[in-house]
This record gives C-alpha cells, structure tokens and sequence, in this order.
C-alpha cells in the first residue's frame, strides 16, 4: 500500500511518526511524507538514511495551531493537493486537521493528537477568549473532522475532547501511539535520581512545578526553551535551583541515557492526550511519578503512581517517597514496563493502523 502521511517537526509527533513510518516501511508498504511546521533538524532527520521506500517532502509552511497561519493554510493546502495529485497514493494520513477536507476520493484518515481548545480548557482552566482567529480555527478543524473517512485519536480522552470542542466524527478509533522497546536500556543500574521532560514555553507540560521545591536527590528536566514561532535566541535564563538542574534540548540518545540511569520519571503536565515520554521511561525501568490527571489515568491506571493534581508540595513528596522506598519505587517501575511493552508497543500500534488502512481502502473500492 502507498501511503500519503503529513506530520510536523514540533515536538512527539515527529517521533510518533518516525515510528509509525518505519515500521510501515518495514511491512513492505511505500510512503510519501510531507512536513509542515519548519524544515527538521539534520539529526531530526538520521531516521531517513537509507530507506529507500520514503519519498520526504518538508516545506516551511507553519501549522494550524500557530498565529498567522492562515495564508500558510491556504497555499499548503493547494500545494498538497497538487503533490497528492502527482503521487497517486492509496490512502491519505494526515496528523493536521485542516487537510482532511480536501476533496479528493482517496480515503483520509485524520489523526488528533491535541487542538487549541481542549489544551487552553485544560491548561489555562478557562474557555478560550473568542476572537475571528479561534472561529477560524475552529471551522478548520470542525471541517476537517467531517470531511474525513475515519478519525484517530491516541486516548479515549481525546476522542472525547474532540466531541466536546468541535464535532463527534462518523467513524472513530482510539490507536495507542507505540515505541519500541529495543531502544531503551533497562539494564543499567538505577541512581537516585528525577527525569522529567517538557518544552519550557508549553504551559501545558508544567514542568515549574519541579522547581517549587527542594527535593533531596537530583532531578533533571530535559526540553526546549524556544518556542518554535520566536525569531530570537533562546532564553537564557536559568531555571537551575537547589537539586534541580535543565539540561535544555536532548538529542535521542542523551534522553535515552537520562531515563536510564533515573529511578523516577516526573510527569508533571496539566495537559497530555498521550504523551511519549511516559512510555519511553517506562520501556527504561523508571517507576512513572504522574499529575493526577483523567487520561493519565486512563492510559497508565495501577502502573503508575500518581501525586495531587498540579501540586508541587505533592510532587516533591511523593518524589521522597519513592527514592525512600527502592522495593516500592521497583514495582511500579516494573508494571509500568509492562503496560509500555505491551500496550504501547510499535508492533501493536502498526497492526491497528493496517487494519484501519485496508477497512477504508476496502470501503473506497467498493464505493
């Protein structure tokens, strides 16, 4: 099958489709990939060398969430057209919304990692203020939605956001985003020490909460703290206090090597549809410390431990209660492993989205 997929260079969705398409190309299956969002990083792109059933498209046009985006919109919506047009696929996965109204009788699939308005609710506990912007973006992604043969979502809880905020979609399904498990090491021993992960700029991740108090072993938050629309240097300010210590952006291997060596990972955001950093801590050993939140709960139930919701004297003392206990700390590092080995899995996620793919291109040639 040959697969037309979008996806942007921001943040987990270029690692779930790095994943997703690897794996694909893996089973036999061709796939043209065109990103939005700014052109990736050379190390964004080491992935690619090599695989010779890739055809790679980046363009520079910004994505639908960022200011100003509209004209972008537009002109990458007629170039899409254009390439879809040129390359004859079999079957469209878009990880945008606004691509799944473009008229074509090629199945669309439209996958819904997040949106504006379920993370501003979530995030800034309020409704968005309403501007001509925010209608915009919300009849982009109300048409989108309908304009789709099917509708994914990563949790129960975004399908959920999706048919408050916007439009309940005719066919859905809820595919858990996948990693492999061999590309984390478990076996190095455990130090006493936090890993956390999150983009400085992204109120989302709430990763402030970690420097609000004093822990008494290390912990390291990795992430950015650039916001992907600033035009100037990153931010030079230190967030580095008492025990905490911001190591800025890792590259693959140096997050690999921090979930290693900690015996915790912090998840601290107030907002996270899924959330990859969980599963590749887990895949690491590291016992999962959660924000009492509804679709970690859902995704991570009794493998995780969790503190009060957005409550940093809760996290620091959960944080302690686990480095004091090892025996505790290493059981739910263990049930974390196991949900992440098999329901997070790289292979159970690619036999969803093939069946998803060959139901819809089925439906088409019966049409």
């Amino acid at each position: 099958m040959h697969i037309l997929m979008t996806a942007d260079t921001v943040g987990g969705v270029w690692t779930y489709t790095h994943e997703l398409v690897t794996g694909l190309l893996r089973r036999g299956h061709r796939v043209t990939l065109v990103s939005f969002g700014g052109h990736p990083t050379p190390e964004q792109m080491q992935w690619m060398k090599g695989l010779e059933s890739l055809a790679y498209f980046p363009t520079a046009y910004r994505l639908e969430w960022m200011q100003e985006s509209v004209n972008d919109i537009e002109q990458s919506f007629e170039w899409l057209d254009r390439l879809i047009q040129q390359v004859e696929p079999d079957l469209l996965h878009f990880n945008q919304y606004a691509y799944g109204a473009l008229p074509t009788h090629i199945p669309k699939i439209v996958v819904a990692h997040s949106d504006v308005v379920s993370w501003w609710v979530n995030t800034r506990e309020e409704d968005p203020h309403e501007t001509s912007w925010l209608r915009w973006y919300r009849g982009l992604v109300s048409n989108g939605l309908s304009g789709a043969n099917a509708v994914v979502a990563p949790s129960k809880w975004m399908l959920n956001a999706l048919k408050t905020y916007y439009i309940s979609p005719a066919e859905s399904h809820v595919i858990h985003n996948g990693r492999d498990a061999a590309l984390f090491d478990h076996s190095v021993p455990k130090e006493k020490c936090v890993v956390t992960v999150g983009r400085l700029w992204d109120e989302a991740k709430q990763v402030s909460l970690v420097v609000e108090h004093n822990h008494s072993v290390p912990v390291y938050v990795a992430g950015s703290v650039e916001h992907p629309e600033s035009l100037g240097a990153a931010t030079a300010k230190s967030y580095d206090q008492g025990s905490v210590t911001w190591v800025g952006s890792q590259s693959c291997q140096q997050l690999r090597d921090l979930y290693a060596k900690a015996a915790v990972y912090a998840g601290t955001s107030r907002y996270e549809p899924f959330g990859l950093a969980p599963v590749e801590a887990a895949l690491s050993g590291c016992a999962l410390l959660l924000n009492d939140i509804p679709s970690f709960h859902e995704l991570w139930g009794d493998a995780a431990c969790y503190f009060d919701r957005n409550n940093s004297e809760s996290l620091a003392a959960k944080i302690r209660m686990l480095i004091d206990n090892p025996e505790e700390r290493q059981q739910f590092g263990a049930r974390a492993m196991e949900r992440a080995s098999t329901a997070f899995s790289t292979d159970r996620m690619l036999d969803s989205y093939e069946r998803a793919y060959s139901s819809l291109v089925k439906q088409e040639a019966y049409a």
